[in-house]
């Protein structure tokens, strides 16, 4: 039985949570957060506790939380005869220096408490100052999910920074396309079969193969009634501009 501590109560750990209890090897002894009331939700789960210094013993330190505030706490759990790790996708195992044991359990995906996830199919993202913890990690991954990836802390700067481009901007673009079509008094519901093909053809072909729409195109005269349409908006039409100049960019089609 694997022995977890997880500090945090935000959308990682809520979810990091759920996925530990349901798995039979792994035991949440505890969670830890500075906030009281933010650990209602764990209480009549598993023991809580807002005092660093009550943290109860276990294999691994789990530390989802803000990124700023990772080395502070670490540099608290030094003594700790453990494992400690973080969920972090863009801060390096090295804020972590403090603790002998180190690593990264980053899982790629996003979360909102109250979506439920499928764990099996989300992939982990592990790093680990030696082998062997590398190995522990590659075990829990493997309790709650079929994939894991040994990822170093540079390569993970990079593969956070796509994430932010193929999750937080394109979400972005969702809502401003809802915008339009809700002025509109059109039901957004019409483009989700389109947004769900899209997804579907990138899990088969690579993005820069599948690229449709006036830009790849250079059709000019739907570019041009576009940015007429986008006129009373200045934000979007630029986004529109910059989209459509990094497509042909990008596929070398001239301007």
């Amino acid at each position: 039985m694997t022995e977890i501590v997880l500090l945090g109560t935000g959308n990682v750990a809520t979810h990091l949570f759920k996925a530990f209890t349901a798995a039979e090897e792994i035991h949440v002894k505890q969670v830890y957060n500075h906030s009281d009331n933010t650990l209602d939700f764990f209480r009549n789960k598993t023991e809580v506790t807002t005092k660093i210094s009550e943290l109860t013993s276990a294999h691994i330190y789990i530390l989802a939380l803000k990124d700023d505030v990772i080395p502070e706490v670490a540099a608290k759990l030094q003594q700790k005869d453990a494992l400690v790790v973080h969920t972090s996708g863009s801060v390096a195992i090295d804020a972590l220096v403090d603790c002998p044991r180190r690593g990264v359990f980053y899982p790629l995906q996003t979360f909102s408490k109250d979506n439920e996830v499928n764990y099996s199919q989300i992939p982990f993202c592990l790093e680990a100052n030696s082998s062997s913890d590398l190995e522990l990690l590659k075990q829990v991954a493997g309790m709650i999910s079929g994939k894991s990836y040994e990822i170093s802390s540079t390569q993970r700067k990079k593969l956070h920074l796509s994430a932010v481009f193929v999750c937080n901007f394109v979400n972005h673009l969702y809502a401003v396309g809802e915008q339009i079509c809700q002025k509109s008094e059109i039901p957004f519901e019409i483009l989700k079969p389109l947004i769900a093909e899209t997804s579907r053809k990138v899990q088969h072909a690579s993005p820069a193969k599948v690229q449709t729409g006036p830009a790849i195109r250079n059709d000019r005269s739907t570019i041009d009634a576009h940015l007429q349409l986008l006129e009373s908006s200045e934000e979007n039409r630029e986004i529109y501009k910059l989209l459509t100049s990094a497509i042909q960019t990008f596929h070398g089609k001239k301007l």
